[in-house]
């Protein structure tokens, strides 16, 4: 059999439930959820970050914006900030350590940004450009403020059931080459099987999926492949 290189996989035999979480990210939760005076700092700290995020995001979408006032930059910054954090702490308990705390974190600050900018040049949504960064000048219909909610809401209910109702092998098949990018060559080295095997681990996985998003919305799943 062909030698692997070392790369920790989950047990296939291994019960599902929240991934460990590195020191930072269990360091991040534990002052969010504890007591004061450490979870205040925590607050700040995070807050801050979100701040210098924000600002990153910011400046890069508009410096080649003639006529944006970047001076108003440190107050749409914070603004997203603020947003942020708001949403981020009425989301905490919904994250499970897929990805590090702070990379699950600074995505509300990204998203934060882009919708000071909109507000700031006077439109509620944007669109699509040649030039991204003159996306925020081009109206277009779609998506508003409760379609990124219901949208946000899919994705919850897709992580429930890939949690939740995929067996074990085809959430570490879909996970590992969908998500990760591994080749299902190298998965089935790992996993000690065929790369056949982990493509219809994958088929089925995705299937599993379709069927129990189908069953939330109460209509029939769509059949094949998409």
């Amino acid at each position: 059999m062909q030698k692997c290189p070392h790369r920790h996989t989950p047990s296939a035999g291994a019960p599902s439930g929240p991934r460990p979480l590195d020191l930072e990210s269990r360091s991040w939760v534990e002052r969010l959820h504890g007591a004061e005076p450490a979870r205040g700092c925590a607050v700040a700290e995070l807050h801050e970050r979100l701040r210098r995020e924000a600002t990153f995001h910011i400046r890069s979408r508009v410096r080649h914006r003639a006529g944006f006032p970047t001076g108003d930059i440190g107050d749409l910054a914070t603004e997203a900030a603020d947003d942020a954090l708001m949403v981020l702490m009425r989301k905490l308990d919904d994250y499970r350590g897929e990805s590090r705390f702070w990379t699950w974190a600074k995505r509300f600050a990204a998203l934060e940004a882009l919708v000071s900018i909109r507000r700031r040049v006077g439109h509620d949504r944007v669109g699509l450009s040649a030039e991204p960064e003159l996306a925020p000048d081009v109206a277009d219909p779609a998506p508003s403020a409760q379609e990124l909610l219901e949208t946000y809401e899919l994705l919850q209910s897709v992580n429930d059931i890939v949690a939740n109702q995929l067996t074990n092998r085809q959430r570490i098949a879909l996970i590992a080459t969908t998500v990760d990018g591994i080749s299902p060559k190298t998965l089935a080295c790992e996993l000690h099987t065929t790369p056949g095997a982990i493509r219809k681990l994958v088929h089925d996985g995705r299937a599993n999926l379709r069927l129990n998003l189908a069953a939330e919305k109460g209509a029939p799943a769509a059949r094949g492949n998409r």
